[in-house]
């Protein structure tokens, strides 16, 4: 028996959620909703590339049938998504959304949380937030490692992501900008960077037992300027722009840094490479 599903949000990843569940016979989609008038009253399948199949796009969640989950693919802001969450929730349908912030919410956003949670709970459904960062990379994978140690003083990850392939959500890393541009573009608040530090810290901290003074979350940093075209599927980085920022955060206890994550978002050519730094153990340090 098939799980009836539907989608909220068909930007470029909620797209690819759907069509990777249209290809599984364990889940049928049932509706789909979107804010683009462009997509608006498109058959599903037909916008994904395929042959059409009858579900039509609607342009409001309440238009959505009864369904057993509903997957929300919209923004990183959990206070903009709990709009969205709290009413589906009601209806008694499971969510799980790719939202960053809700995948560990109880720090950062420990009332909504609860409101979410006791939600959910009076309605005999759950919610989930789920991602590949925070959910796996920077969270639930060195946990894993974690076990196969009797001792673990501090945990440092470094990422690098490519950026590439990535379209609308390329402002909010300043990429291919000057650096001129790229100061007054984040002291506007333009520039922002990756959404989920302060959830994926959180979640690492709780696995390992530790009651963190504080979660810091650093300003997102130029890291390469090009000197040479680099181009991706939807933009072309020209010579002396900035083709790779990083973005860290720290989680302090009792002084010293216990949780040090970066990650470097980018186009990035062979020569700005460097050896493996993917996760390492170290001893903890004390913040400058």
């Amino acid at each position: 028996m098939s799980s009836q599903t539907v989608i909220v949000g068909l930007g470029a990843t909620g797209r690819a959620i759907a069509s990777s569940l249209l290809r599984r016979a364990d889940v049928e989609i049932v509706g789909a909703v979107d804010q683009d008038p462009r997509v608006v009253g498109q058959d599903l399948g037909a916008l994904l590339g395929g042959a059409a199949n009858g579900v039509v796009i609607a342009s409001d969640p309440a238009e959505l049938p009864a369904a057993d989950l509903a997957i929300v693919a919209t923004t990183s802001d959990l206070h903009e998504v709990a709009d969205v969450l709290l009413p589906l929730l009601e209806r008694s349908y499971n969510v799980l959304s790719i939202c960053e912030e809700l995948a560990f919410p109880w720090r950062s956003h420990p009332d909504l949380a609860r409101r979410l949670d006791d939600t959910a709970k009076a309605h005999g459904v759950t919610v989930l937030g789920s991602g590949a960062n925070p959910g796996i990379l920077m969270d639930t994978l060195p946990l894993l490692l974690t076990a196969l140690t009797q001792r673990v003083e501090s945990v440092r990850i470094r990422r690098r992501t490519n950026m590439s392939r990535y379209g609308a959500i390329l402002s909010k890393f300043g990429l291919g900008l000057t650096t001129r541009e790229f100061a007054t573009a984040r002291s506007r608040g333009e520039v922002v960077g990756h959404h989920g530090f302060e959830q994926a810290v959180g979640a690492l901290a709780a696995g390992l037992g530790w009651d963190l003074d504080s979660v810091d979350v650093g300003e997102v940093e130029p890291a390469v300027v090009t000197t040479s075209p680099r181009v991706g599927d939807h933009m072309r980085i020209e010579p002396g722009r900035i083709a790779a920022v990083t973005h860290a955060a720290r989680g302090v206890l009792k002084g010293q840094v216990v949780i040090d994550l970066e990650i470097t978002f980018g186009f990035f050519e062979p020569a700005d490479a460097r050896p493996g730094q993917a996760l390492a153990a170290r001893r903890p340090s004390v913040p400058s």
